[in-house]
């Protein structure tokens, strides 16, 4: 078994087949056949159920996807810490993020990195939960891992290094804004409101849900499932929505109001990383995020 192997069997995972995995890595399909067949011959078992043109992971394919991401992820960080040696500042990192985080604190930590690594080529994932973050962390489908919970996040596997806390914040409806003008909304005063909210399982949506269960009669008029969507339909008039504060530079220039939301819930955002082996690349953006830690944590000591 070599490292070749391993990358055109997480080829062939990755892009759902060998046709569109062959194209990925422009080589024939025949070779890339013979390439995997060989590998199933030297483990003596079978990684993939041929069902016509389709390929299904049989349970050995399964059980090799993680240590193969770790094997590939191994050798690119040993090519680039000899290529770090060399003063080369070139490669990719792959970083997965949850939606929130992702818009806020990683954008400013991207725009940051790039400036100090310009030649570094950031590849961005979406993840849901922080246990997908973790995951896909631990088995080297990426580096780096950006998420929120509510909670601060503990974890034996990977590095957690804790970024921010964000408090939730009611971006307002411009077709009914009836809260006066201050800064700050209670939870009751949500009542008679419409919202959009996410799907369950985020913290904004257990705060709408908490809310109803406390018995303030606010109505859901719509649920998405990406959070790109709530700021468009907030803007259409749709309903309110609970975002992370994260969120209120775009709601601002998109000319939203924005409110915070008393008693304060905290989504607490972390980095996170491999405890070893890590690549240069990843190594300098965990620089990049201690630094924005730091700065957060200046900037919540001089606040009133």
């Amino acid at each position: 078994m070599d490292v070749r192997q391993l990358m055109y069997f997480l080829a062939v995972v990755d892009h759902g087949g060998f046709t569109r995995a062959a194209e990925q890595l422009i080589i024939a399909q025949p070779s890339l056949s013979q390439t995997i067949k060989g590998l199933e011959r030297e483990l003596g078992v079978p990684l993939f159920h041929r069902i016509g043109r389709r390929v299904v992971l049989s349970g050995a394919g399964q059980e090799l996807v993680g240590p193969a991401r770790v094997v590939v992820r191994d050798l690119a960080a040993a090519r680039a810490a000899v290529d770090d040696l060399r003063g080369v500042r070139s490669g990719r990192l792959d970083v997965i993020a949850m939606p929130s985080p992702g818009i806020e604190p990683l954008t400013a930590m991207i725009a940051a990195y790039t400036r100090a690594h310009p030649a570094v080529t950031v590849d961005v994932d979406a993840a849901f939960t922080p246990e997908e973050v973790a995951e896909a962390v631990r088995t080297g489908r990426a580096e780096i891992g950006i998420l929120g919970s509510e909670r601060p996040f503990r974890s034996a596997e990977v590095e957690v290094r804790q970024l921010e806390q964000q408090p939730l914040v009611l971006i307002v409806n411009p077709q009914a804004d009836a809260f006066g003008d201050g800064g700050t909304i209670r939870r009751e005063d949500l009542e008679g409101h419409r919202v959009v909210v996410s799907q369950r399982g985020s913290l904004m949506r257990r705060l709408v849900d908490d809310t109803l269960a406390g018995g303030v009669q606010l109505e859901i008029t719509a649920e998405v499932a990406h959070r790109t969507s709530v700021l468009p339909l907030v803007l259409a008039g749709v309903g309110h929505a609970v975002m992370p504060s994260s969120w209120g530079p775009l709601a601002h220039a998109a000319g939203l109001r924005v409110l915070r939301i008393e008693p304060v819930t905290v989504l607490h955002v972390a980095v996170l990383s491999r405890p070893a082996h890590l690549t240069p690349a990843a190594r300098a953006f965990l620089e990049v995020a201690a630094e924005h830690a730091a700065r957060h944590i200046a900037d919540h000591l001089r606040a009133p």
